[in-house]
């Protein structure tokens, strides 16, 4: 069965218009290139990979289908939408120019370079911490990439010695959502894997660089709220994994800069936003 994400709520339809042109749910500006794809993510600032129109917040394969109500297949192997939103995610990995991985809640994201300091102050590990954060199945995948930088899936199972299956996924999970480590390639000759490697290798600039707690709550609604026109809610919370409470914090400050107004507890507004033919 598919999971039920509750009712959709009914937004304007000016607030629809808005979201369909920034987050590519018009035929017209479909993404259909991973040159395409790199430069919605660096719209955006950041984007789910597989949802559909079920989830809110700006996704690579709705973009890739170019429609508001794109809904993914029960069998997506056989679908050509969800095949080139894979294929598109698989060479965006390979160019390294987003950054991708499973943060907040197991979410797959991009997130566009220039957010990325904002991201990791929120989500980030210092290396101070990860001693006391991490677990023993996770240091020890570290341990290994931190030697050998770059690495397949079933050799770093075997060099880490965390060979059940599972455990090696949670850990590997753990370390994408403490933003210590990303694919950085994907192959499918002789076997499917991924490669993996250290994030700061990739985005050393990004990740060295300081933000604090409520700039990047501030900066990652902003990026939101560009796009959405307006949230509901608890939007901005699903959309990132974030914590209504810290989610609200960002609207706020948002409301408090004067571009944006909360008419009713929980909804923001960006305050004369651009009509959709203005903005790129």
């Amino acid at each position: 069965m598919r999971p039920h994400h509750g009712p959709k709520v009914q937004l304007p339809e000016d607030v629809e218009d808005r979201r369909d042109h920034h987050w590519r749910r018009e035929e017209t500006r479909r993404v259909e290139t991973v040159v395409d794809a790199e430069a919605f993510i660096e719209q955006v600032g950041f984007a789910a990979c597989l949802t559909d129109s079920r989830r809110p917040g700006p996704s690579l394969y709705v973009a890739v289908c170019g429609r508001r109500d794109a809904t993914l297949p029960r069998h997506v192997q056989k679908d050509p939408e969800t095949s080139h939103a894979w294929t598109l995610k698989d060479d965006m990995i390979r160019r390294g120019r987003v950054y991708y991985a499973k943060l907040g809640r197991g979410k797959a994201t991009f997130i566009a370079p220039r957010l990325l300091p904002y991201f990791y102050s929120l989500w980030g590990m210092r290396r101070s911490e990860e001693a006391r954060r991490l677990s023993k199945n996770a240091r020890a995948v570290l341990r290994v990439l931190r030697r050998e930088w770059e690495m397949g899936t079933s050799d770093l199972r075997a060099d880490s010695g965390v060979k059940d299956r599972s455990a090696f996924t949670k850990a590997l999970d753990e370390l994408q959502a403490a933003m210590l480590v990303v694919p950085c390639d994907v192959v499918y000759e002789p076997t499917f894997t991924y490669l993996w490697t250290l994030s700061i290798g990739r985005f050393g600039d990004q990740l060295t660089r300081r933000a604090n707690r409520d700039a990047a709550l501030t900066e990652i609604a902003r990026a939101f709220l560009t796009g959405a026109g307006t949230t509901i809610p608890g939007e901005l919370a699903r959309v990132t994994g974030l914590s209504r409470v810290e989610a609200g914090r960002g609207n706020r400050a948002l409301v408090a800069e004067g571009i944006a107004t909360s008419p009713a507890r929980g909804v923001y507004v960006l305050t004369a936003p651009h009509f959709p033919h203005e903005s790129n």
